[in-house]
């Protein structure tokens, strides 16, 4: 009898040790697995790290990737465009021609009879100096009012009319082509051109007051 008790105890502790031993192997088993895949892992990284232009290659995709979606061709050329070229600047025989007109000065006849004029310096006298470059402007002039003589220019100047009393001597513009001289006053809006200064209010008249005249002007050498 206790032999057999024996016996039996003797079988069922080896059943208990490769019981225990089986749990320790597959207790263990997934720490051997987690520890390969760490030390992979790791591998993978060093493997990176240690080749740079993998990586560069790597974030290159991902860039010309992310330009795609974008809708950006990543061959497209990133150069600046062109700048516009300047405009043309006029050449030296240009420049010296522009600079002999503003040299030269306007002068006046009321028929052979020449006046000093005072000119303004606006766009219409540098029109009017323009116009008078190649030969001189003769007008026929008409007396009107009593107080002017008016006549047409034959071509459109640039104005800047203001509402003016004139006085005996003054020149202006009306309507942008009709010079007018005046030997009274009036009250209108003109573009002014300017002042005779050698004559006073009764020497206009006896210039422009008894019948109407001819005015020619011209651009000659400043004196």
């Amino acid at each position: 009898m206790n032999k057999r008790f024996l016996h039996a105890c003797i079988v069922l502790t080896a059943f208990a040790v490769m019981a225990g031993c089986a749990s320790g192997q597959e207790k263990h088993a997934p720490a051997v697995t987690a520890a390969q895949e760490e030390a992979a892992a790791r591998t993978t990284e060093t493997a990176k790290a240690s080749d740079p232009a993998q990586e560069t290659a790597q974030v290159s995709e991902e860039n010309a990737s992310l330009k795609t979606n974008e809708g950006i061709d990543p061959q497209q050329s990133t150069e600046p465009a062109s700048a516009e070229e300047p405009p043309a600047e006029q050449s030296p025989a240009e420049n010296r021609a522009a600079e002999e007109v503003k040299a030269k000065m306007l002068k006046m006849k009321i028929e052979n009879t020449e006046v000093a004029v005072e000119w303004e310096q606006n766009e219409a006298v540098e029109a009017l100096k323009t116009l008078c470059e190649k030969e001189p402007l003769v007008i026929r002039m008409s007396m009107y009012g009593g107080f002017e003589q008016v006549g047409p220019v034959g071509t459109r100047l640039p104005s800047n009319d203001t509402q003016t009393t004139t006085f005996a001597g003054d020149i202006v513009l009306y309507s942008s082509n009709q010079i007018v001289v005046f030997y009274g006053s009036n009250s209108w809006a003109y573009t002014k051109l300017g002042h005779i200064i050698d004559r006073d209010a009764s020497g206009m008249t006896d210039l422009l007051g008894y019948e109407n005249v001819t005015i020619t002007i011209s651009l000659e050498d400043a004196e």
